[in-house]
C-alpha cells in the first residue's frame, strides 16, 4: 500500500496576494453578483467578501 503524506498547505491568504498581471479586469455580472449576495447571505454576511466574489467571477457569466 503507496503512502500519501497530506501536509498542510501554508497558503497566502488572497488579500496579501499581488494582483495577476496580464489579465483584463472584468467587473462581475448582474447574475455573478446575486450569487455572491446569496452565498453571502447564507453564511451569515451582510454582504459579499473577497471570497465571495472571488467564487462567483468563477461562474459563467450570464
Amino acid at each position: 500500500m503507496r503512502h500519501t503524506a497530506t501536509m498542510p498547505t501554508a497558503r497566502t491568504p488572497p488579500w496579501k496576494k499581488p494582483n495577476p498581471k496580464g489579465q483584463k479586469k472584468q467587473p462581475l455580472s448582474d447574475a455573478q453578483k446575486a450569487a455572491a449576495r446569496q452565498r453571502a447571505e447564507e453564511n451569515g454576511r451582510r454582504y459579499p467578501n473577497l471570497v465571495d466574489n472571488m467564487w462567483a467571477a468563477k461562474l459563467p457569466r450570464g
